[in-house]
């Protein structure tokens, strides 16, 4: 993480204005949030993951592949899928011979088999279809459609830390703390069970080159 602008605390408005005034790149810096959570990420079950939509999207195009076969294929064509293909697209992926610059990958269940040939190359990069996730679904025109719209997935690291993207340094204020809210009660709804006190340590929000700014914790 970034250094802090300061150790003030500052509530989630007033943090984001800093964030915005202290971008100083010459290109147009994400905004993220990152929450320091009370857990222990060595235990499985204290392990925070999940997915939400921000209501005002990522301010960018958000790109998906459909691995899939028959009708299920011209079902992700119509529904602007950016990739879309069967066996032989699974066999481009293995041959480096297809790039997929996507955000996120599906698929039908009736194709999951095919795709875990992948899983090699697809997991590390977060691109795995997961049934937690929906992107093992027969619905792929609904899910499409949900993703594109502005779905992200967040999952905390080894130091307990969640980070995710909720826009960039041209949104308003009023659309960023709108993602912003977004991702703080998604992120609240995966508290595991085990943890019976504070689930928050720290909220910080930063922007791709700039220095990180703490906000108002927000465990109630």
């Amino acid at each position: 993480m970034s250094s802090l602008v300061s150790n003030e605390v500052y509530d989630v408005e007033s943090g984001l204005r800093k964030v915005i005034e202290s971008a100083k790149a010459n290109f147009c810096e994400s905004v993220d949030v990152a929450i320091n959570l009370n857990i222990n990420s060595s235990k499985s079950d204290e392990q925070v993951r999940g997915c939400v939509v921000l209501p005002k999207g990522l301010g960018r195009e958000v790109r998906v592949a459909v691995f899939a076969k028959g009708g299920h294929l011209e079902m992700a064509r119509e529904a602007m899928a950016n990739i879309v293909g069967d066996e032989e697209l699974i066999e481009e992926v293995k041959k480096k011979q297809c790039k997929l610059d996507v955000d996120w990958c599906l698929t039908t269940p009736d194709f999951m088999a095919s795709v875990s040939s992948i899983a090699k190359i697809l997991g590390p990069k977060g691109l795995m279809p997961n049934p937690k996730f929906n992107t093992v679904t027969f619905e792929l025109a609904k899910a499409i459609k949900i993703i594109k719209s502005g779905q992200i997935r967040f999952k905390s690291d080894k130091t307990g830390i969640v980070h995710a993207k909720i826009g960039n340094v041209k949104f308003s204020i009023e659309d960023l703390l709108e993602n912003f809210n977004a991702v703080i009660n998604a992120v609240k709804q995966c508290k595991p069970a085990s943890i019976k006190g504070l689930y928050f340590k720290d909220v910080f929000v930063i922007s791709t080159m700039g220095k990180s700014v703490k906000v108002e914790n927000l465990n109630n």
